[in-house]
């Protein structure tokens, strides 16, 4: 009787060591998964916040860590600039908001390559890295209310406007400044090459040409144009700065 209840307390604490350690694989599962440093904040001009998919948001400032899942976002006046693992730059406008929903860069596996953003409002500027150009060509795609934008090595601006563009009409206007960029919708794919602007009013318009430059401005302030690291004030250099998390 006595070897049997000893018996039973060892395959007791057998299944309690068992699940304590499945619980510590899954925890690690999922941040493994969950996040994971994309990028980093090279310049800003103003507030620029990165907002994660349980709703906690953290300040960002120069030397700010980007990670996959996270949702940028700059305030009005805000010009906000990253530097992503590939080399690519991303430099966004006031008033945007952009989801970093996948990126994926390792040296050894290009053909796993993956950088796909969801502009949902706002614009910006973008220089491509290797993403794109050394496995899948369709491996980096920016999102957007109106279609998608498929960037094949390039230089690009992009803006969505809605009701916040002064007299323009709503929709996603595009500057391919270098190389190609396809647009695509429910209706149509076109590419446009460099030196050309085009306009996608909706998912069921066709991508158009424009025959000139759109009225929207994009005029870096110098604390987004340097070389150098610079923090929220023109000229400033706050790279000690830390991210604050706001729940």
């Amino acid at each position: 009787m006595v070897i049997h209840r000893r018996v039973m307390h060892q395959a007791k604490n057998n299944i309690a060591i068992s699940l304590l350690v499945l619980a510590c694989a899954l925890i690690f599962a999922a941040n493994s998964f969950a996040g994971g440093k994309v990028g980093t904040v090279t310049h800003i001009s103003g507030p620029l916040f990165a907002k994660k998919a349980d709703g906690t948001s953290r300040v960002l400032t120069v030397n700010s860590i980007i990670e996959a899942g996270d949702t940028i976002i700059t305030e009005k006046g805000t010009y906000g600039r990253i530097k992503f693992i590939d080399n690519s730059e991303m430099t966004l406008r006031p008033n945007t908001q952009i989801k970093i929903s996948n990126f994926n860069f390792d040296k050894a596996k290009p053909k796993e390559d993956s950088a796909v953003f969801d502009l949902a409002k706002g614009g910006l500027r973008a220089v491509t890295g290797l993403v794109g150009k050394r496995g899948d060509p369709d491996s980096y795609k920016v999102n957007a209310p109106t279609g998608t934008i498929g960037i094949r090595g390039t230089t690009y601006e992009v803006t969505f406007c809605n009701n916040n563009c002064g007299k323009l009409p709503n929709g996603l206007y595009l500057y391919v400044i270098e190389g190609a960029v396809m647009l695509k919708n429910n209706t149509a794919t076109q590419t446009f090459s460099a030196g050309q602007y085009a306009y996608m009013k909706d998912n069921q318009s066709k991508p158009v040409i424009l025959p000139g430059k759109p009225d929207l401005n994009f005029t870096l302030p110098p604390s987004v144009t340097s070389s150098g690291n610079q923090g929220s004030k023109p000229g400033g250099n706050n790279t000690n700065q830390t991210d604050c998390t706001v729940r």
